[in-house]
């Protein structure tokens, strides 16, 4: 009886299969849309080519909610509700889930993931390029305990390699291209004593000498100069010991650029390595850029240079949109989403200037952000502004906000902590339990109570959420939101991109990139 019944439900299946453009809702736009997509997923056969070239895209900080913002940004910005926008990175055809802890962080920081993808290994918060026997900031421990990048390891298969960044060269995710720290913080000076490693920025300049790194292009030119020394933005060198680095790269043939005229009028053609430096610090966000490249840019200059550079052996380079993450930081979603366009515009370049028969590229993000999503709001609320109504007749929003049990509306996208938090201190009415310190030695009171928050959200009411420098209400106060633990997506096309599928560790990245640009 059973064996009978299976039977007979399998033909019913086979038959609504073969039969599925019979089906009521066949000529339904979202029904054939979705036919396509399963063919084209049918028809995709593995890229099995050995890479000659592997491009790894890092937007700090953009997990899935920040990449849902984004995704909303941009196609709002064309016009459209948004959610059915495809940035480029989303038209790639191989895509899998990564989870970002550290050995040591179940929310992780830049220089443990970053060291995962370029190294293959998981290790410590805080740590670059060795493993999770260091200790952070004892540089003891560094000895015997490093690991080669990828940088490292494609400049040894004869490739020319590079690293782009919005963020310092010396921070976290670039710095793991080349740098072996026990802090990620030594970008200009490590402590007395400490002689197994240099610091970061010096590690950069051996890196460039000995061909490791061709291209470097970013922020933080304070930290090649000494102190005293003036820069252009108005600050000043950082390093103790004396040393311009600038001099020095430049002293070995390198090129220096360092704002928009000195990057347009750069050798391209390989010969040279190119340093730049376009701030003292981190370079410009997107919406505020002025007299320096944006990230498409550099990307196709580094690209272009990094060809001729490598010849018949390929690059790798490796991108990061740093300024993603700090805006982020900041609560201020209106800058996050403008970068995160003009990471998604670089990826654009990189899929332009090169052949998916010989290049592997990856898009990713080291970790995503304590950001949330409201509501129920309609179709078209603009990710900036306030949660719109449900509009039962029609796809758009109705004009009229959705109102929490306070009676005041609130933004599609908030955050769980940082600077906009709705919670404010308050003094203790009970002076003799809640005293914050002691009169005598500063010091907390025995006795003293926690501080007291209460909320208020009233300050949304006639704001512009949409300007610029708005910050989104956040929940718990804290100077700069924090990274969160979730998972974030890996997208990838090219030779060997199939093997980004499933939910992976963060570390496996490296292994499929190494893959792809040794296959026989």
């Amino acid at each position: 009886m059973t064996s009978k019944i299976s039977v007979s439900l399998a033909a019913i299946l086979c038959a609504g299969a073969a039969s599925a453009q019979d089906l009521p809702q066949s000529g339904n736009e979202w029904f054939t849309a979705a036919q396509e997509t399963v063919q084209a997923v049918l028809d995709r056969q593995p890229n099995t080519n050995r890479a000659k070239n592997v491009i790894i895209m890092i937007s700090d900080g953009n997990g899935v909610g920040t990449n849902y913002a984004s995704r909303l940004f941009a196609g709002q910005q064309e016009g459209g509700f948004g959610d059915g926008y495809v940035q480029p990175q989303e038209a790639f055809p191989n895509l899998a889930l990564v989870k970002t802890y550290n050995t040591n962080a179940q929310t992780p920081d830049s220089a443990g993931t970053a060291t995962a993808m370029m190294s293959g290994i998981k290790t410590k918060a805080g740590v670059l390029g060795v493993t999770d026997a260091v200790v952070r900031s004892d540089c003891a421990t560094v000895e015997g305990n490093t690991v080669a990048s990828m940088n490292d390891v494609m400049s040894d298969m004869g490739k020319a390699t590079g690293i782009v960044t919005t963020a310092r060269v010396t921070h976290a995710t670039p710095a793991a291209a080349y740098a072996k720290s026990a802090d990620r913080d030594w970008e200009d000076s490590v402590p007395d004593g400490c002689t197994a490693q240099k610091d970061i920025a010096s590690q950069l300049i051996d890196a460039m000498e000995a061909g490791t790194v061709l291209v470097a292009m970013g922020g933080g030119r304070r930290h090649f100069l000494p102190e005293g020394t003036a820069t252009e933005e108005g600050g000043e060198g950082r390093r103790a010991d004396g040393q311009n680095l600038i001099e020095t790269a430049t002293g070995m043939g390198a090129q220096y650029v360092m704002d928009q005229e000195t990057f347009d009028a750069a050798n391209l053609d390989g010969s040279t390595p190119i340093l730049g430096l376009f701030e003292d610090s981190h370079m410009q966000y997107e919406a505020d850029r002025e007299g320096e490249p944006s990230l498409a840019e550099m990307t196709g200059a580094a690209i272009e240079a990094l060809s001729a550079a490598g010849g018949d052996n390929g690059f790798f380079l490796q991108v990061e949109a740093g300024r993603v993450d700090h805006a982020n930081h900041a609560g201020n979603l209106a800058r996050t989403v403008r970068d995160q366009k003009a990471f998604a515009d670089a990826v654009a370049v990189a899929d332009e200037m090169t052949d998916d028969a010989d290049t592997l590229i990856v898009v990713t993000a080291d970790h995503e952000h304590a950001i949330a999503f409201n509501g129920y709001c309609g179709r078209g609320s603009d990710i900036l502004g306030l949660c719109m109504e449900i509009n039962e007749a029609a796809p758009e929003a109705l004009d009229t906000p959705t109102l929490g049990a306070d009676g005041l509306p609130y933004t599609v996208a908030g955050y769980l902590n940082g600077a906009g938090s709705v919670l404010v201190e308050e003094m203790p009415q009970d002076d003799s339990t809640s005293a914050p310190a002691d009169i005598d030695t500063g010091e907390a009171s025995a006795d003293a109570g926690a501080a007291v928050y209460s909320g208020d959200r009233s300050a949304i009411e006639g704001a512009d959420v949409t300007d610029l420098d708005y910050l989104q209400q956040a929940l718990i106060p804290m100077e700069s939101e924090t990274h969160s633990g979730e998972d974030v997506a890996v997208y990838a096309k090219g030779p060997y991109a199939h093997l980004f599928d499933g939910t992976i560790e963060q570390n496996v990245i490296f292994h499929v990139m190494y893959r792809a640009a040794t296959a026989e």
